[in-house]
């Protein structure tokens, strides 16, 4: 395609790894739809839940800012934190978010007026607009309900995932989401938490059947890092099964993944945290018919802790692009 604003992109995902990759995207084009999920319930996205009976707004927030093209001032004001008195660790973000819902009686809508704010290039949505919650099934036959507990009691009780669940069974696609999918020339599935950013997204009634029907390039962007409680011991490989065994097989057509072996220190740093770096097990992606890409994409930010480096990131989905 000669002109890549034309393109028609959907990301897929949650968490701080969508929006740091929605930063490189943005530079070549603001035709895109961010899908993000809604089922968090801890921290500020938790309580704001749970006070004001509204969908979380934190992963919405973070994909909003990153979109955006208002100064940086304005940006800071959204991402600001409250670090004292009754705001405690709420952001200003979240806050905005909440009030815009409560006066537009529409959580949609809020999402429109922040985004109007912001000159955001896109649209961000959430996946679905009913109240939802994650359980986790795990491999010694314990249930644990609540995104925010899941990695939590997987470490506790020293044992895996083996399948998580959105409950109520059933609850239905934001419509926008499902045109969007059916409209895309690329569908870009992470970066981000596998089990509880973006494999959520998939359990909602009509997203995992819009995937499957779109004639849409679906592309999966794995961390570089393994995820405690979450994805210990993973490789690439064993990221694309999982979202496979959520939704279904065949549904990632090519795997973007990091080859660049971080430094001792780097890899000693998360090792103490129980974080390792992820393999990419070419030999099991090539006997499956699932094309990787593997890249450089490691970017140390200023808090010292490893992220995609988004422009690389975006050079090698316009490449794809191109390619198809």
């Amino acid at each position: 395609m000669n002109n890549l604003s034309d393109v028609k992109i959907v990301a897929i995902g949650g968490g701080t790894g969508l929006s740091t990759m929605l930063r490189g995207i943005k530079r070549f084009t603001s035709n895109i739809n961010v899908i993000v999920t809604v089922s968090d319930d801890g921290g500020s996205s938790g309580v704001l839940r749970e006070d004001l009976n509204i969908p979380p707004p934190g992963d919405i927030r973070n994909c909003i800012v990153a979109l955006a093209d208002a100064e940086d001032m304005l940006k800071k004001l959204f991402r600001y934190r409250f670090d004292c008195g009754m705001l405690k660790g709420h952001s200003f973000g979240n806050l905005f978010l909440a009030a815009m819902t409560e006066l537009t009686g529409d959580f949609e809508n809020a999402i429109e007026r922040m985004s109007s704010v912001l000159a955001v290039k896109g649209h961000v949505l959430p996946v679905t607009k009913e109240d939802v919650n994650l359980k986790a099934v795990l491999k010694n036959g314990n249930q644990v309900f609540g995104e925010s507990n899941i990695p939590k009691v997987c470490i506790s009780e020293n044992s895996a995932i083996r399948r998580v669940i959105m409950e109520p069974k059933g609850a239905k696609a934001f419509g926008r989401c499902v045109d969007a999918i059916n409209e895309a020339d690329i569908v870009i599935l992470g970066p981000g938490s596998l089990y509880t950013s973006i494999i959520p997204n998939l359990l909602i009634d009509g997203i995992t059947d819009a995937l499957m029907k779109t004639k849409a390039k679906k592309v999966y962007i794995c961390n570089v890092m393994t995820q405690p409680g979450e994805t210990d011991g993973y490789s690439a490989f064993e990221h694309v099964q999982a979202i496979e065994r959520h939704s279904a097989e065949k549904i990632v057509d090519i795997c973007i993944a990091n080859n660049e072996q971080l430094d001792e220190k780097t890899l000693l740093r998360y090792l103490s945290k129980g974080s390792e770096q992820v393999i990419s097990d070419r030999e099991s992606f090539e006997k499956s018919g699932i094309q990787l890409i593997e890249d450089n994409l490691v970017y140390i930010d200023e808090n010292d802790k490893v992220r995609h480096d988004y422009i690389h990131l975006a050079d090698i989905i316009k490449t794809i692009i191109n390619s198809n």
